[in-house]
């Protein structure tokens, strides 16, 4: 094992990853500031479920069907432009927001529309952002600046709502979503100029291949099915957001309930905070003790089984203070297993076809959960959210035990 892979946080000293790092946390800011607002703006304005219903699908769907090919602009075109296109988007969805707000002019299909603007930025921004990590950092630094990366998501889900409701308080909602473009403008202007991209490459790399769209996505699948350690992370990745995701923070307000400990409205936000911590935790631990957990398939494999437990044992449990300290050892299972999960694949997937690899991944990992809603949201309504949770965390630990037994039979060689 290199020096460079066991010092702690490697990445942030590479002065590179450091702009990357303070931008992609900024985005990430924002990119939860204006879920609260714009969020709380169109219920106040159209008081709709359905709508509420359609964010959440229109945030997720698009990774399911565009991160494929948005893996394969980056890697035929320059990161840096197309992380630039999706700030665009962002921007565009802030401003739009707030023009319609502060109109008053804001109709249903323009509120869907916006939706959809939002969730295309993400897939843009996303994949190219892991692409450009390996032209920013060596390779030994790669899996501190995933886990970093993972911890800056965290950090922003964590301090965007916060932001969120300060900017509604003082500034007010509406020209709180136009302050809030701003926050993206930064990613914007650094990667102008920033030295990374394909001409700054010093090794050659393989003539990039034609993009193809939607034929990208089986082609892609074609190319992982004889990568078995790839094909077993995004396996895994997958299995994960199919039957659990994030769906169960949507319920959290009715666990609150059930727990009946003090104000439901406080239990909610403490149950919330619990698992978002217990994320962060991880990261800042892991990266402070970076030999502390290997980045192997097993080591994803066996703490993405301690989620499941962990979220079982939740589910079932009638302390609120038992709860809590489940939710936070979830959030830190599930930071470890998806962070070490996306080193593996980052690490291991051809140089060629790089963008198009992660794309499976993010569409296996995040475009998924889209129907996690059905196994844990619809389960809910037809058994309870306990029962419902309690099964699918199950049900994901046994077909994990099939995918572990199935890597065992032919362990994959890992690229270091």
């Amino acid at each position: 094992m290199s020096t460079a892979s066991t010092r702690s946080f490697a990445a942030l000293r590479i002065r590179g990853y450091q702009a990357h790092f303070s931008t992609y946390l900024l985005a990430m800011m924002a990119d939860n500031i204006e879920h609260v607002i714009s969020y709380w703006m169109a219920f106040q304005k159209f008081h709709s479920p359905a709508l509420g219903g359609f964010a959440v699908v229109s945030h997720w769907l698009p990774f399911l069907l565009f991160s494929v090919p948005a893996g394969a602009l980056a890697d035929r075109f320059d990161p840096r432009r197309i992380i630039q296109c999706g700030m665009a988007l962002f921007i565009l969805a802030s401003v739009g927001w707030a023009w319609f707000f502060i109109t008053d002019t804001l109709q249903l299909w323009e509120a869907m529309a916006l939706l959809v603007v939002h969730g295309c930025a993400g897939v843009l921004w996303q994949g190219a952002s892991q692409m450009l990590l390996h032209d920013i950092v060596p390779g030994p630094a790669l899996p501190s600046a995933v886990r970093l990366n993972a911890t800056a998501r965290t950090l922003g889900v964590l301090v965007g709502p916060a932001v969120g409701g300060a900017i509604m308080l003082t500034i007010g909602p509406r020209y709180g979503l136009l302050f809030n473009a701003l926050f993206y403008l930064p990613a914007v202007i650094w990667l102008i100029r920033a030295p990374y991209g394909p001409r700054f490459r010093a090794a050659p790399t393989a003539p990039p291949r034609a993009v193809r769209g939607f034929g990208d996505i089986l082609r892609t699948i074609a190319e992982v099915r004889s990568e078995r350690l790839l094909a077993a992370m995004i396996l895994l990745a997958g299995c994960a957001s199919f039957f659990v995701g994030n769906s169960y923070q949507a319920q959290m307000p009715e666990y609150a309930h059930d727990l009946g400990h003090g104000d439901p409205g406080f239990t909610y936000s403490m149950l919330l905070a619990a698992d978002a911590a217990g994320a962060l935790a991880a990261g800042l631990l892991l990266e402070s003790r970076s030999g502390l957990m290997p980045t192997t398939p097993r080591m994803a494999l066996v703490t993405a089984m301690l989620w499941c437990l962990a979220l079982g044992a939740f589910a079932a449990t009638g302390s609120y203070p038992v709860a809590l300290v489940l939710l936070f050892a979830a959030g830190m299972c599930e930071l470890a297993f998806s962070s070490i999960a996306m080193t593996v694949v980052q690490m291991n997937a051809p140089a060629a076809s790089r963008g198009r690899v992660i794309g499976l991944y993010n569409m296996s990992a995040l475009g998924l959960r889209a129907f996690a809603g059905v196994t844990v949201g619809l389960g809910g309504s037809a058994f309870g959210i306990h029962a419902s949770l309690v099964a699918s965390a199950a049900a994901l630990l046994v077909a994990l035990g099939m995918l572990g037994y199935w890597m065992a039979q032919r362990p994959a060689v890992q690229r270091t």
